[in-house]
């Protein structure tokens, strides 16, 4: 596959070059140049931002009937499945994942806009019964400019989610993307332009968080700010947009935790061991990283993470296009540094690391898979995100103290039970503080699931029918007969 050279930002239905240069896009697995971007500063988003309000105020939009815009959102997706291999093959180069995990992560994508095309006729309003001699109803409306910034660990799928939500309800976007792998968001411009959306309607732009992104959520000219990151910048995402009484949906991050019961189905528990902190090299904000396994089964369990870790094949992404027990690079060596030295104070602290916990001496942004026994949950590798393949095994007598551990962090987004008895799971499901509960599978739903958390890992809710609240206001109209 040729990728090109240079990429630039698309504004107005237009590709364009950045007021800040250029942004070199490196491989992980091996630091090679994959590609430049344009990068946009301020300027740039203040163009992006009047580009969007112009198309909203046209009115283009919301003239359309709902099955009309629906059509049009899941023609995005049908032309991202066309494209499906190459963009899956740029992922792979300009995020390190494993060749298949890309080809996941676009299916993914492509599963938004398909959803949420099917959901653009079903947002209806009701009537309000107010006596004789009136009538009473309410209608949604679109918010009107929706910017949206992305994280990099998704880059593909976390675009689409918001990107199709906000389509779909009759807004128009301005979306900022990851500056460490932002090529393949630019796959959605041409998506829009071939489904027929007008100018103005979809805009994209490469740009570093403090500049380009904080123009973007302090915009006098946005009705609504979506973002996925961190809980520092989260809060100053948020402080901008209450400046101009713009909402805001935040998706923060957690220390999720599964309970592990004597019951268990283990063999069951290692493939969410799998997929819930090895997938993506763990970089998943509602990664598994932490387990807390019953002092009766403690050992052993700790014995298949080990063992389950030490099978994984790591190295370039590019190179790993079948499904297996294989891993690629972290986004980048500053992403890759942070979860080693938090491995490293982890073992000052008294954890011990039974597998991993370190670079691979290799070039690229490796980690090994990692897992740690002897963890306190007063611990910081217990407290804190991580961000990389790093779990966490902590032993607890009962469930009671299960569930007062899972809960005892300053995040709350998803939590998780394994136990053959769903009397005992549905109780816990109950207790724990999170916005989504797994029982006997990590990662359990999808698409059309609410996904969002309690405490510091947000608020607002992404996925399924919630997430289309977001996108709307509710007007009522009252008629005096």
């Amino acid at each position: 596959m040729k990728i090109k050279p240079f990429w630039q930002n698309f504004i107005n239905g237009q590709y364009v070059d950045g007021g800040a240069g250029r942004l070199p896009v490196t491989n992980p697995a091996d630091g090679s140049l994959v590609a430049e971007i344009a990068l946009a500063d301020a300027a740039d988003v203040d163009r992006a931002v009047a580009a969007a309000r112009t198309c909203q105020n046209s009115g283009d939009l919301a003239a359309m009937r709902p099955v009309e815009l629906g059509r049009m959102v899941r023609a995005c997706g049908d032309y991202i499945m066309a494209h499906k291999d190459e963009i899956a093959t740029l992922l792979s180069l300009e995020a390190g994942k494993p060749l298949w995990e890309a080809h996941i992560e676009v299916a993914g994508a492509a599963r938004y806009f398909e959803y949420y095309g099917n959901q653009a006729e079903t947002v209806e309003g009701r009537s309000i019964p107010l006596g004789a001699g009136y009538l009473d109803f309410t209608v949604y409306e679109p918010l009107g400019v929706s910017a949206q910034i992305i994280p990099w660990n998704f880059p593909l799928e976390m675009v689409a989610r918001s990107m199709s939500a906000a389509l779909a309800t009759g807004n128009s976007c301005v979306i900022k993307t990851p500056e460490l792998d932002p090529l393949t968001s630019m796959y959605f411009a041409e998506a829009a332009k071939a489904a027929g959306f007008p100018d103005g309607a979809v805009n994209i732009l490469c740009g570093y968080g403090h500049e380009a992104g904080a123009a973007l959520a302090g915009h006098h000219d946005i009705n609504q700010v979506v973002f996925t990151g961190s809980v520092q910048t989260g809060i100053a995402v948020a402080t901008a947009a209450a400046a101009n009484v713009v909402p805001a949906v935040l998706e923060l991050g957690g220390k999720s935790a599964a309970i592990v019961m004597p019951d268990a189905d283990l063999d069951n528990l290692m493939e969410s061991v799998r997929w819930g902190i090895f997938f993506n090299a763990g970089q998943v904000c509602s990664a598994m990283s932490r387990v807390l396994v019953h002092e009766d089964i403690h050992d052993e369990v700790v014995e298949r993470a080990a063992s389950l870790a030490k099978s994984l094949d790591v190295g370039p992404g590019i190179e790993r296009a079948e499904y297996g027990a294989n891993m690629g690079a972290m986004v980048s060596d500053g992403q890759r540094d942070r979860a080693e030295g938090m491995c490293q104070d982890a073992v000052a602290a008294g954890a011990r690391a039974v597998t991993g916990g370190h670079k691979l001496n290799r070039e690229g942004s490796f980690l090994e898979p990692t897992v740690f026994d002897h963890v306190t949950p007063d611990m910081t590798i217990a407290q804190e995100e991580v961000f990389g393949p790093v779990l966490s095994v902590i032993k607890i007598k009962d469930e009671a103290e299960a569930i007062a551990v899972s809960n005892g962090t300053d995040y709350g987004l998803v939590g998780g039970i394994f136990t053959a008895d769903l009397d005992r799971a549905t109780q816990a499901a109950r207790q724990i503080k999170a916005g989504q509960v797994f029982i006997n599978e990590w990662y359990a739903g999808g698409v059309e699931t609410p996904f969002g958390g309690y405490g510091k890992s947000g608020y607002g809710r992404e996925k399924g029918r919630e997430a289309l609240w977001n996108y709307i206001q509710t007007k009522n109209i009252a008629i005096k007969m």
